[in-house]
């Protein structure tokens, strides 16, 4: 019989795309919080695609679809191939097409964002051509992770998986129903949708973009990765599935809660309220069971720091998902709407739990690929940790500091109405934490660099490997 391969070379190509393009959004990001604390580097005199307005948008499509997007199909794609004993199904030019076409839709994000063609809504800012792009590349990502489900050699299907799947299912609806518009030229449309509905669409889609895109993929990430590299059987299987079910049916109603105080209809905020914070449960559930996952094997943190990067990475999921449903609590959500304090929130979630379990992912997942044992050095790995842990901290925290301040000062009121500071003044203030903020960021980027470096020593002499799926006893087919 002929030897069957996994599918590696398209995982290899998305496993590097992701730290390319982590480098490429981070550094935006950077530079983009240098604006907020340096204004003069907005360069408005000399052009407007270095404007903060314009970056900023380029900073988060670069982060979270560019290299968090890249890291979940380069981990999906190997776990869905490994737990199914199966090849990847469309052959190599299925998948190859959902590896050049998402970095079609980097570039062309790369290109139309800073020139300003933007519909103006969070986290779906691109312009109908891309988004019709998008659908497609996401119809072929869909054919390919469940047509190799479907054609599993193994009865039972990872949990893993499950969360993988709906993943892709629910950011298929929710990019579809939030980007219904009707074009008006090649980079212009107006959205179906009008006032408060549009409001109410569009938070429903970015809440959970973040509870899709940003949890439920991630959490396959974290119940193939954390059992492998520390070796040791996930806690408890039937908690992984009652928290599967219940994160996906809570995450999909809590979108209302980015809405309080607005034209939005007073039971719908309290609805999303409620349901936020429902969604405590289920999102400690899955927390614990992570790190419950090294029980009896906890001396292994002392020595690996890629166990460090995925436990650490639980632990901001835990404060991010406490956090989360304590500021969707209107009486704290008057305080910290549209203040730091939800920018804090943000990134404890993006560069704590989604930026470390990734990377802890991706030092398990690049020496297997190219057929060596572990990492160029495991000295790298536990400095990059550390330094990303460092920029992370001093990131949050300075955001957490600066938004309370902000939140108290415009709360605050003469007898006759008037607002007792200014909004000037709030932002003068600011600028001791937008400096630390800024360095935090500077430290997180730097963890990245390293990373790079290490992966290059890594593959520079190494050959890329092709797995050979192993034949199961009649069994288990």
């Amino acid at each position: 019989m002929e030897t069957q391969t996994y599918n590696y070379k398209v995982v290899r190509q998305f496993a590097i795309m992701t730290v390319i393009w982590g480098i490429i959004g981070m550094f935006v990001g950077v530079y983009a919080a240098a604006e907020l604390r340096w204004p003069a580097l907005n360069l408005s005199d000399v052009a407007p695609w270095f404007h903060f307005g314009r970056i900023r948008p380029l900073h988060t499509n670069a982060v979270i679809f560019a290299f968090g997007g890249c890291g979940l199909i380069a981990t999906s794609y190997y776990v869905v191939q490994r737990t199914c004993n199966a090849r990847l199904f469309g052959g190599n030019l299925l998948p190859a097409f959902t590896f050049w076409g998402w970095q079609l839709v980097i570039v062309l994000a790369a290109i139309t964002l800073p020139l300003g063609y933007t519909q103006g809504k969070e986290y779906a800012e691109l312009e109908w051509p891309i988004d019709i792009l998008i659908t497609a590349v996401w119809v072929a990502y869909a054919i390919v992770f469940f047509g190799t489900i479907a054609k599993r050699k193994m009865k039972h299907i990872y949990v893993a998986n499950w969360f993988y799947g709906a993943f892709i299912l629910a950011v298929a609806l929710l990019h579809i129903v939030n980007n219904i518009s009707i074009p008006a030229g090649g980079f212009k449309s107006y959205s179906v949708y009008y006032g408060a509905i549009d409001a109410m669409v569009q938070w429903w889609y970015g809440h959970n973009a973040v509870g899709f895109f940003l949890t439920a993929g991630f959490l396959g990430m974290m119940y193939y990765f954390v059992p492998k590299q520390a070796n040791r059987p996930v806690y408890s299987y039937r908690l992984s599935v009652v928290h599967f079910w219940a994160l996906i049916f809570t995450y999909m109603w809590a979108g209302p809660h980015h809405l309080h105080y607005t034209a939005l209809p007073d039971w719908t905020q309290s609805l999303g309220m409620v349901l936020s914070l429902i969604l405590f449960a289920p999102s400690w559930g899955g927390m614990i069971n992570g790190i419950m996952t090294l029980s009896g094997a906890w001396d292994k943190l002392r020595t690996d720091p890629i166990l460090k990067f995925l436990i650490v990475s639980l632990s901001f999921y835990g404060m991010s998902t406490f956090e989360g449903p304590m500021m969707s609590i209107k009486t704290v959500n008057a305080l910290s709407h549209y203040t730091d304090w939800t920018v804090g929130h943000v990134h404890s979630g993006a560069l704590g739990w989604v930026g470390f379990v990734t990377i802890g992912s991706l030092y398990y997942l690049i020496p297997r690929l190219y057929g060596k044992k572990e990492m160029y050095s495991v000295k790298l790995i536990n400095a990059h940790f550390w330094i990303a842990t460092l920029g992370v901290v001093l990131y949050i925290t300075s955001m957490w500091a600066s938004g309370v301040m902000q939140g108290l000062m415009w709360s605050q009121l003469n007898p006759d109405g008037t607002l007792t500071h200014s909004f000037i003044a709030s932002v003068s203030r600011s600028m001791p934490f937008y400096l630390i903020r800024f360095l935090g960021g500077l430290l997180y980027l730097s963890g990245m660099c390293i990373m790079a470096y290490n992966v290059y020593r890594t593959v520079a002499d190494a050959q890329p490997v092709e797995a050979e799926i192993p034949a199961l006893p009649k069994t288990e087919h």
